[in-house]
């Protein structure tokens, strides 16, 4: 899970406009955008966590760190101000020690018990500044420097207040203020010559120095394709350079060797990329980097590390050395002057041994854990990890599996026994699961410490449970904004006595406090200790209305008839002048704020009488229903249910009265029910009135066959003349109580045309 740390220069000088109109901030905040889009095209984003620094005083200066989701570090990243001191070495301290919180809770870094490439947390600090001149509260400095003393718990073991799996890169705006021709062609992007651009070397970064958004544009996509998952090492040469090969692969002797002079190959400081597995999402390894240093059981404390460990290799080429079904690590180097020397070699089947000083038992010991060897289609260079003092313990291994057969003699034990003994105790516990996965999990007893002292244990444990304070401590600090400052005080550089030494302090205090006339000539103010002078509340609008000179000469009149208006409104008007124009002079962030203005509102009254039910608007035809809510009768149902499938005269006629019914819904329209009409057959087999069927009920029908014209009499005109009449009523009652009629509705004017025809006819 890759840790993406920006952190963002909020300095004044980063109000600076460039030549599209945009300061070096919004700048700063677009970028970061920016490369959040370009990493979400990597399917390994969507573990990432972003955390957000400013240059503030702590613990002010952390936005967005652990627990804080994504709109968090959104919103925090929008509300950024410029206004602060380019402070960049307190600011980087802080970015230091948020990665570090967890490291020792975890036991990532695994003190005095060697190094683990695969124990690491990812770490890109992205910052961007102006790359002015480094300002602090007691002046200006000229070279960076970064506090020694850390809150953190844990931080004197190591050296360095980073990690070797933390890299710095730094995005240095060079913008200028007015637009020149771009006449350069996009290529490598230069580094910076800020203060900035050492730090970022020393941890395995770089800095960029950016002159146009093409530029920047640039350096993001670069950024992204370094969010890899590795730690740095420094690799040094040790001994004489190797012999000049040919291009046949064969040693050249006519060619000489190279000077003593210092190449770029001789040191770098690199990374070696640590691959997850693909199936869990993990770092998988089995051999630890050795520390500089033989851990005695006798020592009280731990010597600190440096952060990163320094691996020499011999130019002596070697044939590898690897035997069956014991592990070990292949970890691929990041280009550089080494690798491109080593591939230019052209020798893949050769190898140089690695080893760290001082790692062995006795000071001057070095023993290799480990080669580098170029691939075999030279297409790259590997580390290969492998056991301490591997061409000792592989010819033992491979005598004890091929000759003694995993019952090896006294001779054999013996010589294993002594190189347990030259080894670190902290190999013993992955030597001892290689051996298992061999086959031989007997050959090391279990009662073999870890060489660790038992106070120094106890201290790393005492380091944890502070660190874990520390962490919680700092997790609910985030967040929390500055304490707003009342003024600015003044101090008093004079010489002079205070006022509480003078001879007629005693007349002058009864004078302050009223029982003397004060003698304002013998006053002397500024003699008064802790003097503030009132700031500016930028919150707080102006009231033009307060004072005159406060109005500018363009909104003179404009602000006459405001007050001329506000002073002769009438009473029912709820809402001042100054109060209306405040509603709207709302910035553009708030204005979809709804909830908060709900918020301020007056609940609404209650009902007087909350059991009686609410009055729908029925104006129009009263028995108009939701076709959702419509009744049916229950004879409809059973003449229509699924017993009677066929349609026959006597179903269109009780389907034609149903759709009567359901048109007209009318109360007085409905008759009492009478028992349905049910066609009794024999196995559905004969008519109903045959012999053989005795002791049937003859169906009761339910109405007599009536014509179409005694129909219309007894049905559709009364319910027609009951909706005119209805109408009629809701139509004198809108008038006498100054209702509005909406004749626009369909249904309403509908009726009101049939009355009026009905009463031209009966005219």
């Amino acid at each position: 899970m890759p840790i993406l740390l920006f952190l963002i220069d909020t300095s004044a000088s980063m109000n600076q406009r460039t030549y599209l109109g945009t300061t070096y901030l919004d700048i700063a905040k677009g970028a970061v955008e920016i490369f959040m889009k370009l990493r979400a095209r990597d399917p390994a984003s969507r573990g990432d966590r972003y955390m957000l620094v400013t240059f503030d005083d702590p613990p002010y200066g952390v936005k967005a760190g652990w627990k804080e989701n994504h709109a968090t570090f959104m919103s925090e990243l929008k509300n950024l101000q410029a206004s602060g001191l380019t402070t960049l070495g307190h600011a980087l301290r802080a970015a230091f020690d948020l990665l570090n919180l967890n490291r020792l809770v975890s036991g990532i870094d695994n003190y005095g018990q060697g190094r683990n490439p695969f124990f690491l947390e990812p770490s890109v600090i992205i910052t961007i500044t102006d790359g002015n001149k480094l300002t602090h509260s007691s002046g200006v400095a000229e070279e960076l420097h970064l506090p020694l003393n850390s809150p953190l718990p844990g931080s004197e073991l190591t050296k360095e207040p980073f990690r070797w799996d933390q890299r710095l890169f730094a995005l240095v705006l060079r913008m200028p203020g007015v637009a020149v021709p771009d006449s350069e062609q996009l290529g490598s992007v230069p580094t910076d010559e800020s203060a900035i651009t050492q730090m970022c070397e020393v941890t395995g970064g770089r800095s960029y120095c950016v002159r146009t958004q093409r530029m920047l544009n640039q350096c993001l996509e670069s950024l992204v394709q370094k969010v890899l998952s590795g730690v740095v090492i420094h690799f040094e040469k040790s001994g004489p350079d190797p012999p000049v090969i040919g291009e046949d692969g064969l040693v050249d002797p006519a060619r000489p060797l190279s000077s003593f002079s210092p190449q770029p190959w001789h040191s770098c400081h690199k990374l070696i990329y640590v691959r997850p597995n693909p199936k869990t999402g993990v770092p998988v390894g089995h051999w630890p980097i050795p520390e500089s240093f033989w851990p005695d059981q006798n020592s009280p404390s731990l010597p600190p590390r440096s952060a990163h460990p320094v691996v020499r290799f011999s130019c002596i080429d070697c044939e590898p050395m690897v035997i069956d079904k014991l592990p070990f690590d292949k970890y691929e180097l990041e280009p550089s002057p080494l690798t491109q020397y080593i591939l230019e070699r052209k020798s893949p089947h050769m190898c140089w041994q690695v080893f760290v000083n001082c790692s062995g038992k006795h000071s001057d010991g070095a023993h290799p854990f480990g080669y580098l060897k170029a691939s075999t289609t030279l297409t790259c260079v590997n580390l290969f990890v492998m056991p301490f003092n591997y061409p000792v313990l592989l010819p033992l291994l491979d005598d004890l599996f091929k000759v003694h057969k995993l019952k090896p003699n006294l001779k054999w034990r013996q010589a294993f026994e002594m190189y347990l003994k030259s080894m670190p105790p902290y190999f013993l516990l992955p030597l001892k699961k290689a051996l298992r996965m061999m086959g031989a999990p007997n050959l090391i007893s279990d009662n073999m410490d870890c060489g660790l002292s038992y106070s120094v244990i106890s201290y790393l444990k005492k380091l944890s449970q502070q660190a874990k304070i520390e962490s919680d401590r700092l997790i609910v600090s985030v967040g929390k904004k500055p304490p707003q400052e009342t003024g600015i005080k003044v101090k008093n550089h004079s010489s002079a006595l205070s006022l509480a030494h003078r001879r007629d302090f005693k007349q002058l205090l009864q004078g302050i406090t009223g029982e003397v006339p004060l003698r304002l000539i013998d006053m002397n103010f500024k003699e008064f200790a802790g003097f503030q002078i009132a700031l500016l509340n930028k919150d707080l609008k102006p009231q033009a209305y307060r004072n005159a000179y406060d109005i500018p000469r363009r909104n003179l009149v404009d602000q006459v008839t405001r007050m001329r208006f506000n002073l002769l409104r009438t009473t029912q008007k709820l809402i001042r002048g100054q109060d209306d124009d405040s509603l709207h002079s709302i910035p553009v962030g708030q204005m979809g704020n709804y909830q908060e203005y709900l918020k301020m509102m007056p609940s609404p009254l209650r009902e007087i009488d909350p059991d009686q039910p609410k009055r729908l608007h029925t104006f129009g035809n009263p028995f108009k229903q939701d076709k959702k809510g419509m009744m049916i009768d229950e004879a409809d149902e059973f003449v229509t249910g699924p017993q009677n499938k066929k349609r026959s005269n006597t179903g269109d006629l009780n389907s034609g009265t149903a759709l009567k019914r359901r048109r007209s819904m009318s109360p007085l329209l409905r008759r009492p029910q009478t028992p349905p009409i049910i066609t009794n057959h024999v196995l559905g087999k004969g008519p109903t009135g045959t012999q053989g069927q005795q002791g049937i009920i003859k169906p009761i029908p339910l109405h007599k066959e009536n014509s179409k014209e005694q129909h219309l009499f007894e049905i559709e005109i009364p319910c027609v003349i009951i909706n005119i009449l209805t109408v009629t009523f809701d139509l004198f009652n809108a008038f006498f109580l100054n209702e509005s009629v909406n004749f626009f509705d369909p249904q309403t004017f509908e009726w009101w045309c049939i009355y009026c025809i009905l009463q031209k006819s009966y005219e």
